[in-house]
């Protein structure tokens, strides 16, 4: 298992490598890149994350864990950057290794809806107007009930 919450970007392809070795028993790789967006009618220069060194890693390690008792998961990378991205860079990988791709898929999705809703990360985002926090959104919670 892999769990890192850092400042500099991921190499997808070099972590997913890492993590299947010379495996023979993996049938499947999910993988979730998440990614800065500027959305439409806004001009967003900068988005800063923020996180609590420790519990944010314990965290990640519960929610992987408990993704790891509802499927039969090979293995799993979880990393989150933090710091000052700008618009198109990569936060977040999710990758999820399993002999089958129905287990693969479920537990990379679950496992981003739960970080998405529970991970301690604070976003503020930055226009040319200055920036903002980010509130937490419905829609997540939501995401997070229907496991």
């Amino acid at each position: 298992m892999i769990i890192q919450v850092q400042q500099e970007d991921f190499d997808v392809a070099e972590v997913n490598r890492k993590m299947l070795g010379g495996r023979s028993d993996v049938g499947a790789i999910a993988t979730f890149i998440g990614l800065v967006r500027d959305l439409p009618g806004t001009s967003l220069q900068a988005m800063t994350l923020e996180h609590y060194p420790g519990m944010t890693e314990k965290s990640l390690q519960t929610i992987v864990a408990e993704a790891e008792q509802r499927w039969d998961i090979t293995d799993c990378a979880v990393i989150h950057r933090v710091g000052e991205l700008k618009p198109a860079d990569q936060i977040v990988m999710v990758s999820v290794l399993s002999a089958h791709r129905k287990a693969a898929f479920s537990a990379c999705e679950f496992i981003m809806d739960y970080l998405k809703a529970k991970a301690p990360f604070w976003k503020k985002e930055t226009d040319a107007q200055g920036g903002n926090w980010v509130e937490a959104k419905n829609s997540d919670d939501l995401a997070k009930k229907r496991w």
